[in-house]
């Protein structure tokens, strides 16, 4: 390891000799017998520590230690003088950033003392200048890594990019322009995967409110208690192993959005605490005792029917009048057959990059199949079920239907159609199949079938007797 450099300025001799004597074992040491000489040395080399005489001809200690902080500003600076002179020490400790001041004679011990501690400083100051450009180099990369990933989120997030050129998911996109530009609070229904994460998301990146941070939470997925510290955060105290103040999601995304999934699942206790986020914009942390003021856009999903729970007594009715300011009902995937094919050609091209293979495509039959599956899980299901196809499948192949997995691959025997059927009644089968479907999700419920399918009741019933479909044996 090298030695630390040492300046020693004395315009005595003897001085500097017992001085280097005492300090070249430790030390690099350089000398200089008055205050130009030594400000040479100082433009030439990097000095840790500076020990100067105060009273010298031509250029006093503290003169000299002065005009040193141009020129190495980092160096420590001890005084030495044989003589007591206050009004030179606060000079000293004023002018010349002394360290420490010392008198002579002094005794050798003390003097390396004071040195080694001085250079300890020095090595101090040095890290903490390097740790701070560090600092400021990782704060850049953060910067800019941030900014490329607010900007990779808006693209990802742009609607443009979201799959849904068919009817009803066209229908979403609109009502959801309509509240694109606002704080509106938001309320997305519909099945399990049907992309209500991603339409919460981007609501967000394509609103004012973009730049902040958006934050998720299913609430179905904590205890109570969890939920409470997660949401609106603790102080220290508040419980056992709360050791110190934390923030929760509402104060962490302040001006920005938060989404609160399966947002039925909460308990009454909960629902009272987030109707006062709603109502007041406020919170309060567990254990504290002041209100905290947030600024959140709030969104909220569910895949049960909130007018239910809250005729159940399961749900605060004053709570769903203030989520379902702005609902949106997403379309599960047998209403959008029209989206599947696009759909799955994303999904492979998806897999394919994260897999490492060379997929093209999906052959015309597994398409078929796709478009005739109830798929009950919608598209986390069709995207779950490619990842395993395209796993399966050979690196530059085309999935096929021995990729599927066995349901797939028997609702397609089971659906399969005369080629030579003219298409007036293929798609009296798939209407078939989907009012059937309807109908079993239901419980055999006439108006929440309608309501799935997107027709009135009597629309329903007109079906019904046109395809001589008896709900009660379905």
């Amino acid at each position: 390891m090298a030695k630390s450099s040492v300046l020693i300025v004395d315009d005595q001799p003897e001085i500097l000799n017992s001085l280097e004597r005492l300090l070249k074992e430790k030390y690099m040491v350089y000398r200089a017998s008055g205050g130009d000489e030594a400000l040479n040395i100082l433009k030439k080399h990097e000095v840790a520590v500076i020990l100067a005489d105060q009273r010298m001809p031509g250029m006093t200690g503290v003169v000299f230690l002065s005009r040193s902080i141009d020129l190495q500003p980092q160096a420590i600076k001890i005084l030495v003088t044989a003589y007591a002179d206050i009004d030179a020490s606060i000079a000293a400790v004023n002018e010349g950033q002394i360290f420490y001041y010392l008198s002579k004679p002094w005794e050798n011990d003390e003097l390396l003392l004071i040195v080694q501690r001085a250079e300890e400083q020095y090595n101090l100051q040095k890290e903490n200048r390097q740790l701070t450009r560090d600092l400021e180099e990782a704060n850049a990369r953060l910067e800019k890594e941030n900014i490329w990933l607010k900007q990779n989120a808006e693209q990802q997030y742009d609607f443009s990019r979201i799959i849904g050129h068919g009817p009803a998911m066209q229908k979403v996109f609109k009502l959801t322009s309509k509240i694109i530009g606002t704080s509106t609070t938001v309320l997305l229904l519909g099945e399990t995967g049907t992309g209500k994460e991603l339409l919460a998301k981007a609501i967000h990146y394509n609103g004012p409110r973009k730049s902040k941070l958006f934050v998720t939470q299913n609430c179905g997925a904590l205890s109570d208690s969890l939920l409470e510290s997660e949401l609106f955060g603790h102080v220290r105290g508040a419980f056992t192993g709360a050791v110190s103040d934390k923030k929760g999601i509402f104060q962490m995304a302040n001006a920005g959005t938060v989404f609160l999934d399966e947002i039925a699942d909460t308990s009454a206790a909960m629902q009272t605490r987030l109707l006062r986020v709603l109502q007041e914009g406020e919170i309060r942390p567990v254990g504290g005792t002041k209100p905290v003021q947030v600024d959140v856009r709030v969104i909220a999903a569910t895949n049960k029917d909130l007018e239910e729970e809250v005729q159940a007594g399961r749900f605060r009715e004053d709570l769903y009048y203030r989520l379902n300011v702005f609902p949106i009902m997403l379309p599960p995937l047998r209403q959008r057959q029209e989206d599947i094919p696009e759909l799955v050609s994303h999904f492979i091209q998806q897999f394919s990059k994260k897999i490492g293979k060379k997929i093209k495509s999906a052959d015309n039959e597994v398409v078929n199949a796709f478009s005739l599956a109830p798929f009950p899980g919608n598209i986390r299901e069709l995207e779950n079920e490619l990842e395993r196809a395209v796993t399966l499948a050979e690196d530059g192949s085309e999935i096929q239907m021995a990729h599927l997995s066995q349901r797939f691959r028997e609702s397609s025997v089971q659906d399969a159609s005369n080629p030579c059927e003219a298409l007036k009644d293929q798609v009296e089968a798939l209407e078939k199949r989907l009012i059937r479907n309807a109908l079993k999700e239901t419980n055999l419920n006439i108006a929440q079938a309608a309501k799935k399918l997107g027709l009135s009741r009597a629309g329903l019933y007109k079906k019904l007797d046109r395809y001589d479909i008896n709900p009660d044996k379905v």
